[in-house]
């Protein structure tokens, strides 16, 4: 389950880079960038690299089982909508779909909310794990 944290944090920098290259397209040709796109750039950015940070906790911290899978579907629906839909609401304009933010924000702060209850009851070790780690899919 990191794996697919960090391969769409990853995945998420590389299209936050690509929107960055159009928005400088549009500069460049004399085009404001409208204020939906720099939003759902930057919402994309930050938390593509949270998803690479949520990867690499999650093994640290030895969240397995049910919890591990719910932090990592959580975290990625929500990584994604989220400024996929502020930009087709305001972009295309579809603004119906403007309070499904609340819902994709939902999905970070139970992902987040699940990680600082790990965080909080995990054993504190100074070297790693003995024995067998969780698989990685």
């Amino acid at each position: 389950m990191s794996r697919i944290l960090k391969t769409s944090g990853f995945l998420g920098l590389a299209t936050m880079m690509v929107v960055g290259l159009y928005q400088n397209m549009l500069l460049a040709g004399g085009t404001a960038v409208p204020s939906w796109m720099v939003g759902g750039h930057a919402h994309l950015g930050v938390l593509s690299i949270l998803a690479i940070v949520m990867g690499f906790a999650v093994d640290a911290l030895g969240v397995v089982g049910r919890v591990r899978q719910a932090v990592t579907g959580l975290y990625v629906v929500g990584q994604w909508a989220l400024p996929v839909t502020v930009w087709v609401a305001a972009g295309v304009p579809v603004p119906a779909l403007h309070p499904t933010a609340f819902l994709w924000g939902l999905c970070l702060i139970v992902a987040m909310l699940l990680m600082a209850w790990q965080a909080w009851t995990a054993e504190a070790a100074d070297t790693p794990p003995q024995g067998a780690m969780p698989a990685d899919d």
